[in-house]
């Protein structure tokens, strides 16, 4: 059998390579969003593959597949998010770039009402393989509507799948599975994981993670910290603290929050007894509180100690670098949360 090709990529480039290779292996898949092929309308301006999204996730693409399968749309999140939907219900694999989390106020309808739901109110006849990837994490300097990280309102909702890459294998992986799914799948990818150095080996070739199932990225013995995309990283420095102090940290990191690998997270804390949830998001009716009523409900006797949690605050992120900086799940905070449970 011959090797796997490794290479250390980006977070950018990973998700770039996925695309890629899908839009190469099904004809069906299509990319739609703001300034995803350039910038709409001028590419006798030279603007072709100008931007390539946001964040540069699509660049190359346009020459390669053309404007019929990498489609510049307004800047009208309603109206490019309901033409994604209604693409996949005819046949399509669409991929729309939302791009901030935050923007899904205005595109509620089409991902909450008709996305979400179609599936079920056809009795299962109508397909919508859709897949949505949005932006996440403060920490930039882009005010309380770029810098929000809203899991808990997708999770909420019945016929949506959510995954969280938390580094660039994760990265390809999940958005490849994503597009080849045929339910409705929301990426998360964090804005702060698009500028970190990972030595993280991605292989050349297409492959897919499972949705639905959570990795332990460091075993460990004394205490549980689970990690959402950025907040993975950010556990795994924190376990490293911990053992330099003598405290063996074990870190999931859960690549999916709906369907949420709860096994996985039972598992851990029935060996470590004790457990540190972290999420960017804000903390009232959000993934750390489910994930702290399931360890308080199914676990309670195991526990030496009540869950904690490190979350955002219950605010609006502010703009101002110093409150901003105080707002971010740190390093040591994470420390500071799991040191109150082991001293």
């Amino acid at each position: 059998m011959a090797q796997t090709k490794t290479r250390n990529l980006t977070f950018v480039q990973a998700i770039n390579e996925g695309i890629r290779q899908e839009l190469e292996r099904d004809p069906n898949v299509i990319v739609m969003g703001v300034d995803v092929a350039g910038a709409a309308g001028k590419a006798d301006q030279g603007f072709i593959d100008h931007f390539g999204g946001s964040f540069g996730m699509t660049k190359g693409l346009i020459q390669k597949f053309g404007p019929e399968r990498i489609l510049d749309t307004p800047i009208a999140e309603n109206g490019f998010i309901g033409a994604g939907v209604g693409a996949a219900a005819t046949g399509l694999r669409p991929l729309v770039d939302l791009m901030f989390a935050g923007f899904v106020g205005v595109a509620g309808d089409q991902i909450f009402n008709n996305a979400a739901k179609m599936h079920y109110m056809f009795g299962g006849k109508v397909k919508i393989p859709l897949t949505i990837q949005c932006q996440t994490s403060a920490g930039h300097g882009s005010a309380a509507q770029h810098s929000e990280t809203l899991y808990a309102l997708f999770t909420h909702m019945p016929g949506l799948k959510c995954v969280v890459p938390s580094d660039p294998y994760t990265a390809k992986g999940l958005e490849i599975a994503a597009i080849r799914d045929d339910d409705p799948v929301i990426i998360f990818q964090s804005i702060t994981l698009m500028g970190m150095n990972f030595d993280v080996n991605v292989p050349e070739e297409p492959y897919t993670l499972p949705i639905g199932k959570a990795r332990i990225v460091k075993e460990g013995t004394d205490v549980t910290l689970i990690g959402i995309g950025l907040t993975t990283q950010i556990c795994l420095q924190a376990a490293k603290q911990l053992e330099k102090q003598g405290y063996s940290a074990e870190v999931v990191d859960l690549l999916s929050l709906s369907p949420l690998d709860e096994e996985a997270i039972l598992e851990s804390v029935r060996k470590t007894r004790k457990i540190v949830i972290t999420d960017e998001d804000y903390p009232r009716c959000s993934v750390s509180s489910d994930i702290s009523a399931l360890v308080a409900e199914q676990a309670f006797d195991i526990l030496d100690a009540p869950p904690v949690r490190v979350t955002a605050p219950h605010a609006s992120v502010p703009y101002s670098p110093v409150l901003e900086e105080a707002y971010l799940i740190s390093e040591t905070k994470v420390l500071q949360a799991a040191m109150s449970l082991l001293e």
